[in-house]
């Protein structure tokens, strides 16, 4: 493997680790809510028990909780242990990773708001009918465990989440998720850089095919997938592989597969895999004419996927310096505090397992106090099952009134739009061009969260509106092109019209109603 190639994995996979850390996190908390607190029978009950009721709840749950495809894993793991079909824990897996609150917001900005609805709608479809043909096809896929003793209640009962997320961190979920990451490797290794800029046009009838084959090894949360359409969109790109990669790149992964042969055997994980593709690629064909954005740019190629090829060109020199700075240049803080909790998670993990010869961590939370512990007047003894109710809705909760955080007000929007402007056109010159690069993905990303606000306070966003942003966004794209290119002169002709764009946009929102 050359120097190049190697440390574009080295880049791919790290990235894709910092994304997925608060995903996996959340993925790790609801399962030891489902183990620890809900218990099996709830757990069944809370999705239906299975059939067409279990398929559209496992959907609408998915929607509801923020995990990724990576994330997903340790929560499927529990639901078949508790007894759950095979098709209603295939709906959970395919439609958790596609939607959140936060990114189906965030993807209303980027085309119609009906396009958006059709994919989420097209995902029930999916998940429904997979789900509904496999289980008609595998009967009888429902395998529950044991049930872990209940802890009793207290410090010990809030411990044994601990305990559970330890234990999934460092056990077979951390094998599947590292698949998952052998994946985004895998693609970094073989594809050369920006091989993809012009596989995706429109006008290729086998660009949902060829979408198919790279989606699935590839990893993207929902934010990433959504991005990753609006610039599809933006650039009239195939909408059929734009559904293609937001059913199959951010609904599922290379761990998705292993544990679906690991959980079903090769010969009933192959049969879902061929019912997958076959109705994912027969509804990409069946929409991809009929919602093709009106108006979009036809452009001859895009930098939407550039993310799943390598990273450095042959002959490329100072490539580990290179990869480190390119990692903190996008590190996110909540992204490093999850990192962190997740650090703390696996050596509670290593340390249950090493310590488990002397003494058994878990098994002591299970066992029932020594003596009956006094109970006063005044407390309150919960059931493990409506903790853990309250706290998994205290998930979506937080989820759903999360986005009032990501989506601040205008006003707020404004400050930071400056901010990035500051630092984007300033640093547009040779010896300061991917710190430039950098913050004009920002500048844009809050264009983005600015309608989102607003639509979120408003329940809606004039058109005037729209194309004052759409104005930015297009500017925006012709200083990255420029950067790119090095023509400096270009450059600096447009800085003045950006500023002057940005300041328009401000007083559309603030100043005219």
């Amino acid at each position: 493997m050359s120097e190049p190639v190697f440390w574009s994995v080295v880049l791919r996979c790290g990235q894709a680790l910092l994304q997925s850390a608060p995903f996996i996190l959340c993925g790790l908390f609801v399962a030891a809510i489902f183990r620890r607190l809900l218990g099996q029978e709830n757990t069944r009950r809370l999705f239906g028990g299975g059939g067409w009721k279990g398929l559209v709840l496992g959907w609408l749950m998915g929607m509801l909780l923020p995990v990724c495809s990576l994330g997903v894993l340790p929560v499927v793991r529990e639901m078949r242990r508790a007894g759950l079909p095979g098709g209603t824990i295939l709906a959970f897996a395919l439609a958790a990773p596609l939607f959140n609150p936060l990114s189906l917001l965030y993807g209303l900005t980027l085309s119609e708001p009906f396009t958006i609805l059709a994919f989420a709608l097209c995902s029930l479809l999916v998940v429904s009918l997979v789900g509904a043909i496999w289980d008609w096809w595998f009967p009888a896929t429902e395998s529950p465990e044991p049930a872990p003793p209940q802890v009793p209640y207290g410090l010990r009962r809030l411990l044994s989440l601990a305990t559970a997320m330890g234990r999934d961190a460092t056990g077979v979920s951390a094998l599947l998720i590292a698949i998952g990451f052998a994946g985004v490797g895998l693609l970094a290794a073989v594809l050369p850089p920006g091989s993809l800029q012009r596989s995706m046009n429109h006008d290729n009838s086998f660009a949902p095919l060829l979408m198919s084959a790279i989606a699935v090894p590839a990893y993207a949360t929902p934010m990433l997938a959504m991005s990753q359409l609006g610039m599809m969109f933006q650039h009239g790109n195939s909408v059929g592989a734009a559904f293609v990669l937001l059913a199959l790149g951010a609904g599922m992964n290379l761990g998705t597969v292993a544990w679906m042969i690991r959980a079903y055997g090769v010969r009933r994980a192959l049969g879902w895999f061929t019912l997958l593709l076959i109705v994912v690629l027969g509804l990409s064909y069946g929409i991809d004419k009929p919602l093709f954005p009106k108006g979009a740019d036809l452009a001859d190629h895009t930098h939407a996927f550039d993310g799943y090829c390598q990273a450095y060109h042959p002959g490329s020199t100072g490539l580990g310096k290179a990869t480190v700075d390119r990692i903190q240049r996008d590190l996110q803080y909540f992204e490093l505090q999850s990192m962190r909790l997740l650090g703390v998670l696996v050596a509670l993990g290593i340390g249950q397992r090493i310590a488990r010869r002397w003494f058994d961590l878990e098994s002591w939370l299970e066992r029932p106090a020594a003596t009956p512990t006094t109970v006063s007047r005044f407390d309150v003894i919960v059931s493990p099952s409506i903790v853990g109710g309250v706290i998994l809705l205290g998930v979506i909760a937080f989820s759903v009134v999360g986005c009032y955080a990501y989506y601040p007000p205008p006003s707020e929007v404004f400050e930071e739009l400056f901010v990035a402007q500051g630092e984007a056109l300033g640093s547009a010159n040779p010896r300061e061009a991917e710190h430039s690069l950098r913050w004009i993905e920002i500048l844009d990303d809050w264009s983005r969260k600015l309608e989102v606000g607003v639509y979120l306070r408003t329940g809606d966003v004039s058109p005037y509106h729209r194309m004052k942003g759409k104005l930015l966004r297009e500017k925006l794209e012709l200083l990255e092109h420029e950067v790119k290119d090095g023509d400096w002169e270009e450059v600096r002709r447009l800085r003045p019209q950006i500023s002057l764009t940005l300041s328009r946009l401000k007083r559309a929102y603030l100043e005219e109603q």
